[in-house]
């Protein structure tokens, strides 16, 4: 009998860090989405709901590494269970940074709304958040689910938001060649698409730490990679 009550005290522990999780990654969706609608609306204001929303998300990490840390003293728990724990805070971990990234799109929002549009760039931008957005939502379903098919599918789609920001990376320079007065805000959409593009890179990572979890081992083979602009930086700002 205390077996099976200790039994049941573990596994509501795990679900009160999955149910965190799944709060803290909802967060993070809003913010990919409003970062994104800011930066097209020129919504200085939602901007700004972001850049604070953000604090919200650092709290979640903060509770969900407690939580982790404290069931692994007290249950020190073996094989999946163990699994579990650390793909937890690793999960955390990718949804924190996505937040960053969301966070930083919002912080150019003033310098874009005091500028215009450049060619297509917005558009493309539009369909990047969404892309990125359906990217974080459904590693988070693979997780919850324990969907290994789902997540290897995450892997692959990946190269499908690198190829995106390949497309918009040409652009922009061909953009800032023809005119130097465009040199500013194209700098600040390639930041933007970079952050995008990382969005993906942790989605993906998330995906990849499904196959920990449910196997006990990362996947043999490299993900397919597409982007080639790996050496500007994404700028992770505080």
């Amino acid at each position: 009998m205390e077996h099976q009550h200790i039994i049941k005290s573990f596994d509501k522990e795990l679900g009160e860090i999955d149910s965190m999780i799944l709060q803290m990654g909802g967060l993070v969706e809003v913010q990919i989405s409003e970062s994104v609608k800011a930066l097209y609306k020129r919504d200085i204001d939602l901007a700004a709901k972001v850049r604070a929303d953000d604090k919200q998300v650092d709290l979640f990490e903060s509770k969900i590494d407690e939580s982790t840390l404290r069931t692994l003293a007290l249950r020190q728990p073996m094989a999946e269970d163990l699994r579990h724990i650390i793909c937890a805070l690793k999960v955390a971990n990718n949804l924190e940074r996505i937040g960053d990234y969301a966070k930083n799109i919002a912080k150019r929002t003033q310098v874009i709304a005091e500028s215009g549009s450049v060619g297509t760039s917005e558009k493309t931008i539009r369909r990047m958040g969404k892309m990125a957005q359906e990217m974080v939502s459904d590693a988070l379903n693979a997780y919850i689910g324990k969907d290994l098919k789902m997540a290897e599918e995450l892997r692959i789609r990946d190269e499908d938001i690198d190829n995106m920001h390949n497309t918009l990376f040409r652009e922009l320079l061909t953009y800032m060649m023809e005119d130097p007065r465009n040199i500013t805000p194209c700098m600040h959409m390639l930041f933007i698409a970079k952050n995008l593009e990382r969005i993906g890179d942790h989605a993906t990572a998330i995906a990849e730490q499904i196959f920990y979890l449910i196997t006990g081992a990362l996947p043999d083979e490299e993900r397919p990679k597409s982007d080639k602009t790996s050496q500007m930086s994404a700028e992770m700002e505080d």
